[in-house]
């Protein structure tokens, strides 16, 4: 098996035109592979991540990556996956959520070995006339054709003019930095296709498109930042450990194949011991393990390993615990610590018996802590009152 032929089917659902880029790959020519991303959160999680190992790979076969954050396209809102509108983000929403988009895409591929764009660079200038050439290049049954456009028609719910707009803008990217290879999710694929078509009516060779398989969240849905079912590459690592042993066991050889660089192999194996009748748990303890040592190396990756299994094993607290300052009531002293966003939330937590204090459950909302009080949120967070 040739080198890249793992880097054209792991994760992978589709390759658009493949013997075209089998040819383009064999051939030692320096390709130009491109994969963007939306800031509709802060924080890159690991579905989207398998996308960066990718460009990582085509970076050690010596092409050129170009990572764009879509500062630009963020604003418009892409609603590929969505059965309903999705809002426009705001400019402050935008500037917030990518401030360290480059640093944790980083983490992963040779940030002085590619380039690095936001959008707003080309999307920004594009005038009237030009966005109405690119409008020219479809029609409005290609849009209604996608699933879930459809959908939506079909059930009197509304689709905004800017949403067809979509796909025009991110087809230009790559017209802008000339991309041979686009990747994305099979959600992406209009878009990527459209990449094509604009491509080739600004004079350039289409790109060909790599889709990849996309990953359920912790409650089995498909991994998104809108729902909050995600695993950041920036979480803790105790929390991406215990993130990653919350998902169902159905899910466990899918997340090593797309999330993890264990070996096809050695996969298989695992696979094999799951269907012999090994604990599930001990095979997800292992893919958690392989997780936090990708994003933080083996020996965070053990101690992750072992507070785990001294809290969830044992019953027994965390060795470090968070301290913080001892507000007027439980709800203000758990929003200041930062582990909720909002009273709201913290309202929430308590309402559902999600909260202890010293191992018993803290169900009123005007409840007094006191020094040294250790308060529990939800199966995974810890503060240790001062």
């Amino acid at each position: 098996m040739s080198d890249f032929q793992e880097l054209l089917t792991r994760g992978v659902e589709e390759v658009i035109d493949r013997q075209h880029l089998e040819s383009a790959l064999v051939s030692g020519k320096k390709l130009r592979v491109k994969f963007g991303i939306d800031p509709t959160s802060p924080n890159i999680h690991i579905g989207r991540a398998g996308a960066l190992w990718k460009l990582r790979d085509f970076q050690d076969l010596g092409h050129q990556v170009v990572f764009i954050v879509g500062d630009f396209t963020g604003l418009i809102a892409d609603t590929s996956d969505k059965e309903s509108e999705r809002p426009m983000m705001t400019e402050k929403q935008v500037s917030e959520n990518i401030k360290t988009y480059f640093a944790q895409a980083a983490k992963i591929i040779d940030q002085d070995k590619a380039e690095m764009r936001y959008n707003s660079e080309w999307l920004k200038k594009l005038g009237a006339e030009e966005i109405s050439k690119l409008a020219d290049l479809f029609g409005m049954h290609e849009f209604e054709a996608r699933e879930n456009i459809s959908k939506r028609l079909k059930a009197g719910r509304r689709v905004s003019l800017r949403e067809l707009l979509y796909p025009l803008f991110q087809g230009f990217d790559s017209v802008a930095v000339k991309a041979n290879i686009e990747l994305g999710g099979t959600d992406q694929k209009f878009n990527l296709l459209a990449g094509r078509v604009i491509q080739k009516a600004y004079g350039q060779e289409p790109q060909d498109i790599i889709t990849r398989t996309l990953m359920e969240g912790t409650d089995g849905r498909k991994m998104s930042s809108s729902w909050g079912n995600v695993i950041n590459i920036t979480d803790e690592p105790r929390d991406m450990f215990g993130k990653t042993m919350s998902i169902g066991d159905e899910f466990i050889i899918k997340y090593f194949k797309l999330a993890t660089r264990v070996p096809l192999t050695e996969v298989g194996e695992l696979e094999k011991g799951l269907s012999d009748g090994t604990n599930p748990k001990d095979i997800k303890a292992r893919l958690a393990f392989e997780l936090v040592k990708l994003y933080y190396g083996e020996k965070i990756a053990r101690k992750a390993q072992n507070e785990f299994e001294k809290v969830f094993s044992e019953g027994k607290n965390p060795d470090e615990i968070k301290i913080v300052e001892n507000k007027e009531s439980i709800i203000q002293t758990i929003v200041a610590s930062g582990v909720v966003t909002s009273n709201s939330e913290a309202k929430r937590l308590i309402d559902q018996k999600a909260v202890k204090v010293n191992d018993r459950v803290a169900d009123d909302w005007g409840y007094k802590l006191k020094k040294g009080d250790i308060v529990k949120i939800g199966p995974r967070k810890f503060l240790k009152i001062e």
